[in-house]
């Protein structure tokens, strides 16, 4: 029996996505080219005002008002004149509205910079434009093309991970970003795979738990254990105190692993483990190595294993997904996979694909069993 739910609804977005990407393309099609080459070249002109707007919290300091550019300059500790030329890059650009000279106010946009809106995506914008993740792109993107290696590791020598452990301030950012992911993503993979087939949830690597407790708030009967590190679960054991109604909070506990090492083990068919962008930071034999760990975790038992990622078309290439492959190039020795690609790692496991999840935004769930 399937696990898809929404069918209707999730054939009718991936039609809305499609026809989405051919209108970011339209550009191409319609602007003279040197000049279209010039607006691409120049783009990161606009990821760095937006990034500085968000450092200076400017969309905060409007919140619901309409303030002049020297009131948000002394709110910000910056100078007016400044202020106002970075703003009206920004409304040029559709972020924030210039209400009358030197006067601005939100809009729709940067409103999502605002960190009292559930859908703020700040500390997303401040981790990759952070000196962290922007210089290997700057510094050493073409010797990573030329080299195969990773620019993050030649710029920091470091890998990703542990240059976070001795860096904690940026593992702290990496870490607030990661959880703003449901922003961009939405919550259908809490209402597009069929949860009322299961008891509990093992999320693993869930950081604090936000996309376990998305599914919770939807889904009455389930328990959630979420699993990561030791230093994310000590954070995330206090987090939600205050924050989430005890209902929920009586179902969520927190237990240390990792999906390379200890893992928790299943019981019976009515335990699914769930595991978000997790391998897409894995290069091919580390991926095996998690996905016979999970294996062997819920060997016997007929648990589901729920991986939730991008899967790419080699013959369709999008922004999106090529957007993120590069980025998991600059960063780790991972990748964004094709479905092929994908069963080339599960036949090297005793995991077999059951069933390709839509959902209603960017990845799929892949539902697994041994």
């Amino acid at each position: 029996m399937s696990l898809q739910k929404n069918k209707t609804a999730t054939r009718l977005f991936s039609l809305l996505a499609n026809f989405s990407g051919w209108l970011q393309n339209l550009p191409n099609r319609i602007t003279p080219p040197p000049f279209r080459l010039m607006q691409i070249s120049s783009a990161f002109w606009q990821s760095r005002i937006l990034y500085v707007a968000a450092r200076l919290g400017i969309a905060d300091v409007l919140a619901d008002d309409t303030l002049s550019t020297t009131e948000i300059a002394a709110n910000v500790s910056a100078d007016a004149d400044a202020i106002d030329r970075l703003l009206q890059f920004l409304v040029a650009i559709g972020i924030f509205t210039q209400v009358s000279p030197q006067h601005f106010q939100n809009n729709k946009l940067s409103a999502c910079l605002r960190e009292d809106n559930p859908q703020n995506i700040r500390a997303l914008i401040l981790m990759h434009n952070s000196a962290e993740m922007s210089r290997p792109w700057y510094e050493q993107l073409e010797a990573g093309i030329r080299s195969g290696e990773v620019p993050f590791q030649l710029t920091h020598q470091a890998e990703l991970f542990p240059y976070m452990a001795s860096h904690p301030e940026f593992t702290a950012l990496f870490d607030q970003a990661m959880d703003r992911v449901e922003a961009l993503s939405g919550d259908s993979f809490a209402t597009d795979l069929d949860w009322q087939r299961f008891d509990r949830i093992f999320d693993i690597g869930g950081g604090i738990g936000s996309k376990a407790v998305t599914i919770l708030q939807r889904h009455p009967q389930l328990r959630a254990q979420v699993v990561d590190q030791a230093h994310v679960i000590e954070d995330a054991e206090t987090y939600w105190q205050g924050r989430l109604d005890n209902r929920v909070l009586q179902r969520l506990t927190f237990s240390v692993g990792d999906v390379l090492t200890t893992l928790p083990a299943a019981e019976n068919d009515k335990d699914i483990y769930f595991l978000s962008a997790v391998f897409h930071g894995f290069d091919d034999a580390t991926c095996v190595q998690a996905l016979r760990n999970l294996a062997q975790a819920s060997a016997g038992s007929g648990a589901r294993i729920a991986i939730m990622e991008l899967v790419k078309d080699p013959a369709r290439p999008d922004a999106l997904s090529t957007a993120f492959d590069m980025q998991m190039f600059m960063g780790t020795r991972g990748r964004e996979r094709s479905l092929a690609q994908w069963q080339s790692l599960f036949r090297q496991t005793k995991l077999q694909l059951e069933e390709i999840i839509s959902l209603r935004g960017f990845g799929k769930i892949l539902v697994l069993q041994s």
